[in-house]
């Protein structure tokens, strides 16, 4: 993942890489963890551990992983200017 530098009038802008789409990914995976810490504690042994495996082995990566809009477009100004070049 690489951070992106904009600059508009003279000045240096950082670019954030993650999009909408990833905060709401790592929050529900969030969630999906501390339900699974909340039914361990009540004495779940069947539904804590499939919770707290999808929460850290799925979503939390997923939502690492997945590029957002902003990224994805930037990726296709990249192949339209290495098009452009050859």
């Amino acid at each position: 993942m690489m951070v992106k530098r904009e600059k508009k009038g003279g000045e240096d802008r950082f670019k954030w890489p993650f999009g909408p789409r990833n905060y709401i990914l790592f929050a529900i995976g969030l969630i999906v963890i501390v339900a699974g810490y909340i039914s361990l504690s009540a004495g779940s042994i069947t539904v804590a551990p499939v919770l707290l495996v999808l929460g850290y082995c799925v979503l939390i990566p997923l939502s690492i992983i997945i590029k957002g809009k902003a990224e994805m477009s930037d990726a296709e100004d990249v192949a339209a200017e290495t098009q452009a070049q050859v």
